[in-house]
């Protein structure tokens, strides 16, 4: 592994940044330039800046939603195996949560019984798979949001995983199914809301593998709050065919200290566990 790079199996390993201070002021910049350039009437009104600075948005990886008074439970750890940490527990997910529909319980059930059997957890960050949505609201960080006046793009450090939002857009009229679906969004005051529908069944939904069907619809209100200091994603997650009731949870983020890292996800994550991650039959050269 060469310097500077951090593995996706570690999750811990920092080097020297990917990038400039220089390189990624000028980016931004760049971006600024491209939307003061836009038609007056393309900018959006009464946008808010949600871009972060420098050091991006970043939060403690908490691994699980909390929850929201008023509403259905997210899914939750089962207290008969609690979650001391990623090195001696796993996630398993409270199958008694009466918001989930039978056939989930079922799937959730036998995965909880093959990881009590010795089976790895499955993870997509560590499999080197796109998280998806909402499991992208649960990542640690950091990332950037970059706004123009058509678009809003939100960089993640981990994997490089990219989101596009498109707004004030309705949604097409045929989807394909995709690992982060097809996300619409519009400013609404100082909040940006997006729309994601289309999203495929190879994602979960949460930290404990909660699965979900291409019914899956996500509605994501972000703003800043704490005088803009921390970023604030309330969001609202519905699934008629998984779930009783739409449920409703949130993530809460701070500005960052560091520029991106490069994050290598498929190096070294065989050396422990073997995650399942895509290997080529053949080496390229």
């Amino acid at each position: 592994m060469a310097v500077g790079e951090r593995t996706g199996a570690a999750c811990c390993c920092f080097g020297p940044y990917g990038g400039s201070r220089a390189q990624l002021i000028a980016g931004g910049a760049l971006v600024l330039i491209s939307a003061l350039a836009a038609p007056a009437e393309a900018q959006p009104t009464q946008a808010p800046n949600l871009q972060s600075g420098p050091g991006g948005w970043t939060h403690p990886f908490g691994g699980a939603f909390p929850a929201v008074q008023g509403s259905a439970l997210p899914v939750r750890q089962d207290p008969e195996h609690p979650f001391v940490n990623p090195v001696v527990s796993f996630r398993f997910g409270d199958l008694s949560n009466p918001n989930l529909k039978q056939w989930a319980k079922d799937v959730m059930k036998k995965d909880n019984d093959e990881i009590h059997a010795g089976k790895i957890q499955f993870t997509a960050n560590s499999s080197c798979l796109p998280s998806g949505v909402p499991m992208f609201d649960l990542l640690p960080g950091p990332f950037y949001v970059l706004q123009t006046p058509t678009k809003v793009v939100i960089l993640e450090e981990q994997n490089h995983q990219v989101r596009h939002i498109y707004l004030n857009v309705p949604h097409s009229a045929d989807i394909k199914p995709s690992w982060y679906g097809e996300s619409v969004g519009r400013y609404e005051g100082d909040t940006l809301v997006v729309d994601t529908i289309g999203l495929n069944t190879k994602t979960v939904v949460d930290s404990f593998r909660t699965p979900h069907t291409e019914k899956l619809h996500v509605v994501e209100r972000w703003r800043l709050i704490d005088g803009g200091n921390m970023l604030e994603v309330n969001i609202t997650v519905d699934d008629p065919d998984t779930f009783h009731q739409p449920w409703q949870t949130y993530q809460r983020y701070q500005r960052g200290q560091r520029p991106l890292a490069e994050f290598i996800c498929a190096e070294n994550n065989q050396i422990l566990f073997d995650y399942h991650i895509p290997v080529a039959d053949k080496p390229d050269f």
